[in-house]
Formats: C-alpha cells, sequence, structure tokens
C-alpha cells in the first residue's frame, strides 16, 4: 500500500477515535507546564498573604496581590522504536504500523487541545528528533516520519532515547515511549528523564511474545541482529520453556518500568489498539 493511502487511512481511523474516545479525558490527566502571571489586583481578605505584591502595595499605599493561571499548554513527544524486531509481529504492517497509528491517536488527541507534538525515533541510537509543533498538518508529518524510517537497524537502546530527550526537552512535556522493550540497562536513565517530564510506556505485545504457536519446524529470523535458526515449534517442553521465558521477562519489565516510577500501559496488537489507552486516561483521571 502507497505510503499516501496508508497515512490517509491511519488519519480517517484515529482523528474520529481522538476526540471520541480520548478528548474527554485529556486535559484532567496532563497538566500544564506550570503557572503564570495574570495580573495584580487589590488585596481582599482571604487572600493568600504569600502572593502580596509589595511593590505595587508600596506604590498604592494599600495591599495588592498577585493573580496567576496555569499555563495549560503541553509538549507531547512520541517516542518510537523502529529497530528491527518491531517489523516481526502479528500485525501484518508489524509493531511499526500500530506504532504509527498511536503517534496519529496521540498526535491528533493534543492537536484538538492545540498542544504541540513531536516525535523521536530510534533503534540502537537516536534516528530522528522532530521538535514539537501544533497542527494536524504537523502529526500527519510525523506519521510519514514513522512509516517512512529509514532502513531499520539492529538493537534497541531505550536509554539513548531517554538521554537525548533529557537533554533536548527544555520544558516539561509529556513523553509517550513506544516500544516492545527488549531491552535491558535503561532504568537510570529512564527515572532520570521522569524526574522532569510525565513519561507513559506504551509496550506493544504481539501474541508470539507470550506463546510459540504450533507451526512444525519453522526457521526463525533472528532478533536484533542475531542470526536465524530452525526450530521445531510442536515440541511441548520448547514451548512451556518460551512461554516461561516470556512470563519472566515481562515480570522484569515491569520492575524495571515501577523502579523507573514510570507508567505502564500494554498494547496488545492483536485487540484493540485504543482501548488500554482509554482505560489508562480514565484511570489516571481518577487519580488526580
Amino acid at each position: 500500500m502507497a505510503d499516501r493511502e496508508r497515512i490517509r487511512r491511519i488519519e480517517i481511523r484515529t482523528r474520529r477515535l481522538a476526540s471520541a474516545v480520548l478528548g474527554g479525558d485529556y486535559r484532567s490527566v496532563f497538566r500544564g507546564t506550570g503557572i503564570e502571571f495574570a495580573e495584580a489586583r487589590e488585596y481582599v481578605p482571604g487572600d493568600d498573604v504569600r502572593f502580596i505584591d509589595w511593590n505595587v502595595t508600596a506604590r498604592m499605599g494599600v495591599p495588592w496581590v498577585k493573580e496567576y493561571v496555569e499555563e495549560r499548554e503541553l509538549s507531547v513527544i512520541c517516542a518510537v522504536d523502529i529497530s528491527d524486531s518491531q517489523l516481526v509481529a502479528h500485525r501484518t504492517d508489524g509493531r511499526l504500523g500500530a506504532a504509527a497509528e498511536l503517534t496519529a491517536l496521540l498526535g491528533f488527541t493534543a492537536a484538538q487541545h492545540h498542544d504541540r507534538v513531536g516525535l523521536l525515533t530510534f533503534a540502537g541510537e537516536v534516528e530522528r528528533f522532530v521538535p514539537p509543533k501544533r497542527g494536524v498538518n504537523h502529526v500527519l508529518r510525523l506519521v510519514r516520519d514513522v512509516l517512512r524510517h529509514p532502513k531499520p537497524t539492529s538493537g534497541t537502546r531505550i536509554a539513548a532515547a531517554c538521554d537525548y530527550l533529557s537533554r533536548a526537552l527544555r520544558r516539561r512535556s509529556v513523553v509517550f515511549l513506544i516500544s516492545d522493550f527488549f531491552d535491558t540497562g535503561y532504568v537510570d536513565s529512564l527515572r532520570t528523564l521522569g524526574r522532569r517530564h510525565d513519561v507513559i510506556a506504551l509496550v506493544l505485545v504481539d501474541p508470539t511474545d507470550l506463546a510459540l504457536p504450533d507451526l512444525g519446524i519453522v526457521r526463525f529470523a533472528g532478533a536484533e541482529g542475531e542470526p536465524g535458526q530452525l526450530v521445531d515449534t510442536s515440541s511441548g517442553a520448547l514451548r512451556a520453556r518460551y512461554a516461561q521465558v516470556a512470563a519472566e521477562r515481562a515480570a522484569e519489565r515491569r520492575r524495571t518500568l515501577a523502579a523507573a516510577g514510570v507508567d505502564e500501559v500494554e498494547i496488545h496488537l492483536d485487540g484493540d489498539l485504543v482501548a488500554p489507552i482509554a482505560r489508562f486516561f480514565r484511570t489516571r483521571a481518577m487519580r488526580r
């Protein structure tokens, strides 16, 4: 399918969902970057004395206070893993197709609230960074960048993406980290990023990540640069061991994300991509 048609189909699917499913909870889930000065006015009983403007008070001869409003504008970053493991998935367009849809969904949701959206793509290192901007056309450009990335490189270094964003983002941002998280050694970098920014891990889970299907003897392509090999997927012992290792890997990922203080949302590629994010938005809105 041509890129233009793919992007158009993604736009049609996600723009309506961004408004109908996520839009209502978005503002209650993600707060602005802080407060900014609005005006000074005369003090009235009950005002917080910490906000007295002493310079104006001295000029006017009566107490005046500063009023502040919350700065609502947000910067949203989609940090997308484009390593070669993103092409191996139950979906015909791989994890990368799901990542493009999620980028569109989150981007359109932010755009509808006049927030800026940016993109970082990474594999073994950072491949591209697009600074946050406003507008639907900019969101479509980001989706195109995810789909038209250069040939995927081997290896995933989540730490490299986190370190880059920690340096590049000068204002507090919401960072959606989209990956299968087949990586280790990133907890410190992720924790550092999360101290200043609101980081949410969107974990792309393929059915074959959890269980090995019985397909007979199959040549498996190696992920992340490893060589392929023949595997008898009918072996009960092999399938049981596969499931055990998969469960241990998922548990270790959850421990790592929890240790970094990052919220996690599992996105199962054989199901609805939107529902888990909608549940997360509702749950977090209730916590606020």
